[in-house]
């Protein structure tokens, strides 16, 4: 096929192909998860936000930047944030003291326990969703799946409204998360997250490829830009400037010291020590360079939480790379006068089941979980919200999945009432009808 049949626009399919062949070619990028065909329609034909592209975060915001630390497969709440001890739900953990008064936690987290004078121990989620990829999907959105409509999770909510802070770096990075991990939903694809598969291999293909020199690669640059130009004449869409400023956003990064923010390998072995030797180690340490580096936010996964059985022994593997992880990311935060305006948070999609099976298994568990905030103006120390003595229904300050995303949106300062409408003319806010735990500030 001809350029002049590719910018004809007869052959769009063939044309988005052509584009995805010269970014991984010349620029050493994919697009396959940035402009897939529904996130290019939804480019194509969505509304712009009535409030406008740069819609100004809230003056009360309390913070800039958000780590969100996602536990994939339910963790064991009673195992770990809300422990049992004496009951026969609580089962062999036991709780242990911490450097905040009133606030005990699972034995499986004692490096945590150390940084309890920062954290605000969240003990009263509660949802409906007891299945993974629902559960997860609302976690991340606020909304039930649908088979109709992609929602926009809230990281993609926070670059969208409050904008980046470094105009070089993405807005919205994901380590570790898989291929069907919400983002950009029903926003145009430039807030679609930036997908880091491995912190220790960093971003991939960020140079030119062997055998593409400069020269060839600015002609490959122009002839691109000839065919946008010449497609965008024909076709007055926003896709096609999509396509164009993820080009452009592609060849700044590549030319721009801030690459080196994807570089784990430049800490100090000290630092890479305390992280630990772990993937989600390793994440947690990227993201606090992301951060350093202006990034807005930035989610790390951490998978096999699944324990229906060996609840205990599966614990005593999954439990030690977080907790080491956790404990050195907020302690590193702190010393570098960043923890204030980064709220970290670290959840998952529903809890385990109190009662623990014959194969010393816990079940899925949504009506009582747990989960944790720290920094960005959350006051440490604390516990919030209390389930029952064996930790079966939650007795005080329930907090819905909406609401704990409702309290992610207040820290940073995104509008609860702030409406966007989707492609199919639906209203959405960042947390549907969820109101925010506002007593955890201050």
């Amino acid at each position: 096929m001809t350029l002049r049949n590719l910018i004809s626009g007869s052959d769009l399919a063939t044309r988005r192909s052509f584009l995805g062949g010269m970014a991984t070619t010349a620029l050493g990028v994919s697009t396959t998860g940035l402009f897939g065909s529904r996130a290019l329609a939804q480019a194509l034909n969505a509304p712009q936000d009535p409030a406008g592209q740069t819609a100004a975060v809230l003056a009360r915001a309390t913070a800039k930047q958000v780590i969100f630390l996602f536990m994939r497969g339910g963790m064991s709440h009673i195992d770990t944030f809300d422990p049992k001890p004496g009951k026969a739900t609580g089962g062999p953990t036991e709780a242990i003291d911490t450097r905040a008064d009133g606030v005990r936690l699972g034995s499986y987290l004692p490096k945590l326990a150390q940084q309890a004078d920062k954290i605000c121990v969240i003990n009263s989620m509660t949802s409906k969703q007891g299945a993974h990829e629902q559960a997860q999907y609302v976690m991340r959105t606020s909304y039930e799946m649908r088979g109709t409509i992609q929602h926009a999770s809230l990281g993609a909510w926070h670059h969208r409204l409050a904008g980046r802070l470094n105009r070089t770096l993405p807005g919205h990075v994901i380590i570790g998360g898989g291929a069907d991990t919400p983002s950009a939903g029903y926003f145009p694809p430039q807030f679609q997250a930036l997908p880091i598969g491995s912190a220790e291999a960093g971003l991939q293909n960020a140079t030119l490829p062997g055998g593409i020199s400069e020269e060839r690669f600015l002609r490959r640059l122009e002839k691109l830009k000839e065919l946008n130009e010449a497609f965008a004449a024909k076709h007055d869409h926003r896709g096609v400037k999509a396509y164009a400023d993820a080009y452009d956003d592609a060849v700044r990064l590549m030319r721009s010291s801030d690459l080196a923010a994807f570089d784990i390998d430049q800490e100090a072995a000290t630092i890479r020590s305390a992280y630990g030797d772990s993937g989600f180690g390793r994440g947690c340490l990227l993201a606090r360079r992301l951060v350093e580096h202006g990034v807005r936010f930035v989610e790390v996964m951490s998978g096999g939480w699944d324990t229906h059985s060996d609840n205990f022994d599966r614990l005593g593997d999954l439990c030690p790379p977080v907790d080491q992880a956790v404990a050195a990311l907020l302690a590193d935060l702190d010393a570098r006068g960043l923890l204030q305006q980064t709220l970290v948070v670290l959840a998952t999609e529903f809890g385990r089941s109190p009662d623990i099976d014959e194969d010393q298994g816990r079940n899925h568990y949504p009506k009582a979980f747990s989960a944790m905030m720290a920094g960005g103006g959350v006051r440490g120390g604390q516990r919030y919200g209390k389930t029952d003595g064996e930790g079966r229904e939650v007795v005080e300050d329930a907090l819905t999945i909406q609401d704990f995303n409702a309290t992610i949106a207040h820290a940073v300062g995104i509008p609860l009432d702030h409406v966007v409408m989707s492609a199919s003319g639906r209203p959405f806010k960042v947390a549907d009808r969820g109101q925010p735990a506002t007593a955890i500030f201050g």
